[in-house]
């Protein structure tokens, strides 16, 4: 038995616990813990929550922080998750020159959320526009330190503050 249990220790994935806050359409919230892999094929920083969300899965494991119990989410289902923006942002991003915008989401429910969007996208590719009709399907929206992730299917509109 102790073979199997170490067997089984050598193809565990290293996973870490993030803190997240779901927002869910009518604004519910869930406050919850994500763990995401530590070392991914693509990027040796390890997994994003917007890279889980972006992802193939539709149904996303989370640990209730306050009931300590596990919920599987539809993906679909969320309309924002809140994250500490250090926790989304790479290195290699915070040393391009990327395209932002200070911009207002409206969502359906009525919501609204002010902050910057921030998009690497090729020259002929760059208007805002483009990135929003791109993919993936969660925006990431800066706000100070943390970072929303935006489900698109329930934005009703994005539109630039007036000044």
């Amino acid at each position: 038995m102790l073979e199997t249990a170490l067997a089984l220790e050598d193809f565990r994935i290293p996973k870490r616990r993030v803190p997240v806050q779901l927002v869910l359409p009518g604004g519910e919230t869930r406050e919850v813990h994500v763990f995401l892999s530590e070392g991914v094929p693509d990027s040796p920083h390890g997994e994003r929550l917007s890279d889980l969300l972006n992802g193939q899965a539709k149904f996303v494991p989370v640990s209730d922080a306050t009931r300590e119990t596990v919920t599987f989410v539809n993906s679909a289902s969320i309309a924002v998750a809140w994250v500490e923006a250090a926790h989304e942002l790479r290195e290699e991003e915070r040393l391009t020159i990327l395209t932002e915008h200070e911009v207002e989401v409206r969502l359906v429910d009525g919501q609204r959320l002010q902050g910057l969007v921030t998009y690497l996208q090729p020259d002929d590719r760059s208007r805002l526009t483009d990135y929003l009709n791109g993919t993936p399907s969660f925006l990431r929206l800066i706000q100070g330190e943390r970072m929303a992730l935006i489900n698109k299917h329930h934005v009703a509109y994005v539109e630039f503050p007036s000044r």
